[in-house]
């Protein structure tokens, strides 16, 4: 979720309305022309149910570039949420996965994660937390998933792919675009051999995607960031992080940028799937009621300020705990 500008979407006349108009001209820039769209416009990928089939068909079916946000989901799961796509559209979309994460260097204890999370589960009848498989879905067998998907795109963030992905994605003639949140970053993932670079600045909502330095280092704001990696790189560069409107995108190309990547504009709209509550906590949100935390991951994120987010970095105020 991308949650930095005021969010306020006319729910009447959301991102996938206002893409339908002047849809038979839309705006040229060099990504444009080499995806095949009608408008400089990418869906983000949110990851967690947010973007169902449904939406990035709608969004590919405007002159947008839709995308599966599939991190979390298994091998078996993109198969089946691609076909899904597939059979609602013929326009392009992307499958974006998160590059693979070294272990860290001293892990926490886990046990203080559940005893931090009980009290919510028990306030909400929920079975008490307990944790995640170890290690997650393989990176491995994502990504030759992904690569049987029908997606023209890849994307990835937190990081550069090994070699190898690169070459495989590559030889499937898939698109490859990867998360910089500095101009160091971007200049590394241009010569790991990406073709564009998302451009992800400090407003953005969900994880913050820096992998090089410190996560402060990370923290240029969206307009700050874009015209230094558009110098910086040879690459199509797309805006990312509070981009919610026709103003922004405006800006946004006038600063170099040849697409903007939208999330939390999208997660509003009807196709999305998350609750309405969450819709409407969004579409209420002003400006300073967003803010980033280690609370749900441990990993910086974004996220509009709720009674979890607030307990938990009062208790842990790094929130290295989660």
């Amino acid at each position: 979720m991308e949650t930095g500008s005021s969010p306020r979407v006319d729910r009447r006349s959301g991102p996938l309305e206002a893409l339908s108009v002047g849809r038979a001209g839309g705006i040229v820039t060099a990504l444009t022309q080499r995806l095949g769209l009608r408008h400089p416009i990418i869906q983000a990928p949110l990851a967690g149910g947010g973007d169902t089939p449904e939406l990035v068909a709608a969004v590919g079916e405007t002159g947008a570039l839709g995308f599966i946000g599939a991190a979390y989901l298994t091998p078996a799961q993109i198969v089946e949420a691609s076909r899904a796509v597939r059979a609602r559209t013929a326009r392009p979309f992307g499958i974006n996965l998160f590059a693979p994460l070294p272990a860290p260097e001293a892990p926490r204890d886990p046990g203080l994660a559940l005893e931090r999370i009980a009290p919510f589960h028990a306030e909400l009848g929920l079975p008490a937390p307990a944790l995640p498989a170890a290690g997650g879905h393989p990176f491995d067998e994502q990504l030759a998933a992904a690569l049987e998907s029908g997606a023209s795109v890849f994307s990835f963030t937190f990081g550069i792919l090994p070699a190898g992905a690169i070459e495989a994605i590559k030889a499937r003639g898939m698109f490859l675009m990867g998360t910089a949140t500095t101009v160091e970053e971007a200049v590394a993932l241009e010569k790991a051999g990406v073709d564009a670079l998302v451009a992800q600045g400090s407003e953005a909502g969900g994880h913050r995607g820096t992998f090089a330095g410190t996560f402060e280092a990370g923290m240029v704001g969206t307009m700050a960031l874009v015209p230094q990696v558009v110098d910086a790189v040879t690459l199509p560069v797309i805006a990312s992080g509070g981009v919610m409107d026709g103003r922004g995108i405006a800006a946004a190309l006038a600063l170099g940028a040849s697409a903007v990547q939208m999330g939390t504009a999208f997660l509003t709209c009807d196709e999305a799937g998350v609750p309405e509550a969450y819709k409407q906590a969004i579409l209420a949100a002003r400006e300073h009621e967003t803010r980033l935390t280690r609370a749900f991951s441990g990993r910086p994120a974004r996220g509009i300020v709720n009674r979890f987010m607030t307990e938990v970095d009062r208790a842990e105020p790094a929130g290295a705990i989660l």
